[in-house]
């Protein structure tokens, strides 16, 4: 859902950035993003380790350069959170301003990057818009999740792509039992469960056979992996259902609680994990109102020759191409 404009900043404005500092081609372009906003008076916050990565010394920007460590709370007082780098840097952002309600903007350096707003190509752009605080909050679905271990709350995190319920080990099957609204399902023998957002369609849930949904539609997303059972296709079902994951205590194989592919929990025999809609949001920026479709077909890459629609289709599509698709 997209929010109304930003009101205008009053007193200091302060953007936090964060980076792949791994890849010279996120370095590259994060340096270029805090020389330009520091340029503008904007206060630019940053790790500590990743302003070192960077050769960026505070002293040179003082005192629009802050440098926090992982212990504090990175994202407050910020208006905005830049990211630079795949949807992994975006997910890790999401973590970082979680709770805030800071919004995240991503800059693409990924092979996909459907969480990102922009391409490397576009920094200059984006650097313009930010300054303009041209951009649009986009609230997103995330998931509470919490797992159990004989009745025991070991584990209460978030997701916004997707919590999955997968075998520990190659060699076994993990044996799960599937509640929806306090009702068994069914029992699998499978390779796990992924429990997906909207949001989190176009990656797990996607690889998995789900299905795709438009981040505006609200719904959760059951797919099972490689199941052996006559009944396992993917569901969708009510926003405000409780999704439940049960490892069968009788099983040989342990799992492992995967949160957004970046958080893990080992779940022995008889744990139970529950999944449900977060009261919280994670709030991303958006540059551009183009359809969903035209992000997918840009992405994805899809072909689409020989489309005609009408005239005036065809004139606003090739507008949401030029720029970019997003």
């Amino acid at each position: 859902m997209t929010n109304s404009a930003p009101e205008p900043p009053t007193g200091v404005r302060r953007v936090l950035v964060l980076s792949h500092t791994g890849r010279s081609a996120a370095r590259d372009v994060t340096t270029s993003f805090c020389k330009a906003l520091t340029e503008h008076d904007i206060v630019v916050r940053l790790l500590a380790d990743e302003a070192a990565d960077l050769g960026i010394e505070p002293a040179a920007f003082e005192p629009t350069i802050e440098l926090v460590t992982g212990d504090t709370d990175l994202a407050a007082d910020c208006e905005l959170a830049v990211v630079v780098g795949g949807d992994g840097s975006i997910l890790r952002a999401a973590e970082v301003t979680w709770g805030s309600g800071t919004p995240v903007l991503g800059v693409n350096l990924g092979h996909i990057g459907f969480l990102a707003e922009a391409e490397v190509d576009d920094v200059e752009d984006v650097i313009e818009a930010i300054v303009e605080r041209r951009w649009l909050p986009e609230d997103r679905m995330a998931l509470d999740v919490r797992a159990f271990r004989d009745g025991e709350l070991v584990t209460h995190t978030f997701a916004l792509n997707e919590a999955s319920v997968e075998k520990a080990a190659r060699e076994r099957m993990i044996e799960v039992v599937v509640e929806i609204d306090s009702r068994p399902l069914s029992r699998w023998g499978c390779d796990g469960v992924v429990l997906a957002t909207p949001t989190g369609s176009t990656a797990y849930n996607f690889s998995a056979g789900g299905p795709i949904v438009w981040p505006t539609v609200e719904a959760l997303l059951v797919v099972p992996l490689s199941a052996h059972a006559l009944f396992a296709r993917p569901l969708v079902v009510a926003p405000d259902s409780l999704l439940a994951v049960e490892v069968i205590a009788r099983t040989d194989g342990a799992g492992v609680l995967w949160c957004d592919g970046r958080r893990a929990v080992d779940l022995p025999p008889g744990a139970r994990i529950e999944v449900r809609r977060s009261d919280h949001v994670v709030r991303l920026a958006r540059l551009h109102q183009a359809p969903f479709t035209d992000r997918l077909v840009a992405k994805f890459d899809l072909p689409v020759e020989g489309w005609r629609g009408s005239a005036e289709r065809r004139r606003r599509a090739e507008g949401s191409t030029d720029e970019g698709g997003r």
